[in-house]
């Protein structure tokens, strides 16, 4: 019988929408995609870097990571 190895890795998906995402562009066009993309880059992307995360998809006010 051959010697097989399995290996194992945990792995989570989150998808992540903003609520009312429309209605915040309504009221400031400019200081939402601001707000969001700080949020990103402030949160999000180092908490990925931390856990070996990776962003698979943008949509808009979506994230698939």
């Amino acid at each position: 019988m051959a010697n097989v190895t399995t290996v194992r890795k945990l792995a989570a998906i989150l998808s992540a929408d903003v609520v009312g995402y429309s209605r915040l562009m309504e009221r400031n066009e400019e200081a939402t995609p601001a707000e969001l993309k700080a949020i990103r880059t402030e949160i999000i992307d180092p908490g990925l870097k931390l856990r070996h995360g990776t962003v698979v998809e943008t949509m808009g006010d979506g994230l698939l990571i």
